[in-house]
């Protein structure tokens, strides 16, 4: 009994070490800012223009289409299908044991993919907007951003470091 009991400790610290390696593994995806600069390179400005504070109008606001999921590598799966089997085999006896493993592994893999794919619990499924601003200056400015908070076509706005804001 002594040694039976060991044996799940170990195996539990064995899985538990593994996912810590494997997640050490998983690329780093770095979420965008809130109001990333836009590869547009249309009017009087350049897409990359000084840092500074201009002065314009909404034109457009719009909704992009096409959101897409993020892409799984597999690690996911992997890390969930481990915890889900640790966990399941802590679940009944004999044939009992090995289903509750076997259901644990398959649901645990499902689980850790699809976490894997959202990218954590916030996910990348929101919609993204595009909002088109003509500067006092000439020109204009298009930011494609997570939320367009309270701004209407036609709202005067501020723009410093990429950041839009009523004014």
């Amino acid at each position: 009994m002594r040694h039976l009991k060991f044996f799940r400790i170990s195996l539990l610290a064995g899985s538990v070490a593994l996912a810590l390696g494997l997640v050490g593994c998983a690329p780093y995806q770095q979420r965008p800012a809130a109001y990333p600069a836009s590869p547009y390179s249309g009017g009087a400005y350049p897409a990359q223009a000084p840092m500074g504070i201009e002065y314009g109008r909404v034109s457009d606001i719009g909704v992009l289409q096409g959101t897409h999921r993020g892409q799984a590598t597999g690690a996911g799966a992997l890390i969930g299908a481990v915890v889900g089997g640790v966990l399941g085999n802590q679940v009944g006896r004999g044939s009992g044991r090995a289903a509750a493993t076997a259901v644990g592994v398959v649901g645990g893999a499902l689980a850790g993919n699809a976490l894997e794919e959202r990218g954590g619990a916030g996910g990348s499924d929101a919609a993204r907007y595009r909002i088109t601003i003509h500067l006092d200056r000439g020109g204009q400015r298009v930011y494609d951003v997570l939320s367009v908070q309270d701004l209407r076509v036609g709202d005067r706005v501020r723009l410093y470091n990429h950041q839009i804001s009523r004014y």
